[in-house]
């Protein structure tokens, strides 16, 4: 997981990727119908907003907390979510959503989200600590809110 993420400030970085965040912004908060209107109105192709779309993020600060959304494939044995969610918990997030995939060939994809306002440490720091955990054989960042 090391290594995976940067915090880079916007004027380091050529502006495609401020217009993704910016598209991407008008269609959470519905000031456009559809993809095509948001690329459109940011100056930017539909291909571009799709290249970076699941890459670029916004890093959002409130006093509200922060939301974040993993996905991890488990080895389908008794305890592991148990185990995964009782990390989380003495880490200090606080469990939003769970959506389970039914196993297949012994393997489950999980996907959670979580305030992790309160946690110790970092995001970077939660995810290496949920690789580590037995059974738990990939983790992944979805996205950040």
């Amino acid at each position: 997981m090391k290594g995976n993420f940067l915090i880079v400030d916007k004027r380091a970085l050529p502006d495609v990727y401020e217009k993704v965040v910016d598209a991407k912004r008008l269609l959470k908060e519905g000031k456009v119908k559809d993809i095509t209107e948001a690329a459109k109105t940011v100056n930017i192709s539909r291909s571009v907003y799709y290249k970076y779309k699941d890459t670029v993020f916004e890093l959002v600060e409130t006093d509200q907390g922060q939301k974040v959304t993993i996905n991890m494939m488990i080895n389908d044995n008794k305890g592991v979510l148990s185990g995964i969610l009782n990390y989380i918990s003495e880490e200090g997030g606080s469990i939003i959503t769970i959506n389970q995939g039914i196993p297949m060939n012994k393997k489950a994809n999980v996907s959670l989200t979580i305030n992790i306002a309160a946690i110790n440490g970092d995001l970077t720091t939660l995810m290496d600590g949920l690789s580590k955990i037995n059974d738990v054989e990939k983790v992944e960042f979805v996205a950040m809110e």
